[in-house]
């Protein structure tokens, strides 16, 4: 079905309107063979507190953006290909339920939709388009993932010398490899994580050990495996927040 909604004139106008949605800071999304599958709301837990995000699944990409008008105007284009895409399901916790993990090599989050049903459908459709794609293209499944980020508010001390008390003065940062919140001198470090960037990035001075002896891979998964029982709420998910151009 997908193959024949390819070339019709009524995805061409759906990818379009999206498109349009996006205004000139977004990427141009139609080309030859991309399929626009569906599109909701869901709310994304970020780095300072859950928010609402435009969410649109392509045959072949995620994309998302902030809600400016409903329908009308989005900002701030992210696009995720699918075929670097992993998904876990989370249990509810309190207000945050119908969630998932959405995991890739650069970024990865927490999502959450209005009902068990909703959660469902969108889980469904990710895993047929994952699945299709590396059934055509003959690659394996990603088993690389960046860390999810633990928010803020989770966080009053270090999480790695339970010591340090966060204040205005005393910044919270976060490591890219297991995605705790950690001051300071226990992130003095930079390591270099291929899949996130180009240059060493910040990391706690626990992962920077097991990192520069070999006992952890720079390209292997994250905090998910490593640190699943460190955690105990599916509430410490999140990823950098959207609206902040923060690079801690």
């Amino acid at each position: 079905m997908v193959d024949r909604l390819a070339n019709s004139e009524a995805n061409a106008r759906r990818i379009g309107m999206v498109e349009s949605c996006f205004g000139a800071a977004g990427q141009p999304l139609t080309i030859p063979g991309r399929v626009l599958i569906g599109e909701g709301v869901l709310t994304k837990l970020c780095r300072k507190k859950p928010k609402a995000r435009q969410f649109f699944l392509f045959n072949d990409i995620l994309v998302y953006g902030n809600i400016v008008i409903q329908k009308k105007r989005y900002n701030k284009q992210h696009i995720i290909p699918l075929e670097n895409v992993t998904i876990d399901s989370i249990d509810d916790d309190g207000d945050l339920r119908n969630g998932w993990l959405i995991k890739t090599p650069t970024k990865s989050f927490a999502v959450y939709a209005a009902t068990a049903t909703e959660k469902s459908e969108w889980m469904n459709h990710i895993n047929k388009c994952v699945s299709d794609l590396l059934s055509k293209s003959g690659k394996v499944p990603s088993n690389e993932h960046a860390a999810v980020w633990v928010p803020d508010s989770e966080a009053n001390i270090c999480m790695r010398c339970q010591k340090v008390k966060f204040t205005p003065v005393s910044r919270r940062h976060h490591c890219r490899k297991c995605g705790f919140v950690v001051c300071g001198p226990c992130s003095e470090k930079r390591f270099l994580l291929p899949s996130q960037s180009s240059k060493p990035v910040r990391v706690c001075s626990f992962c920077f050990d097991l990192l520069s002896t070999g006992q952890l891979s720079a390209t292997l998964p994250n905090r998910s495996e490593f640190y699943r029982g460190s955690l105990q709420s599916p509430r410490n998910l999140s990823d950098e927040d959207d609206d902040d151009d923060s690079s801690d």
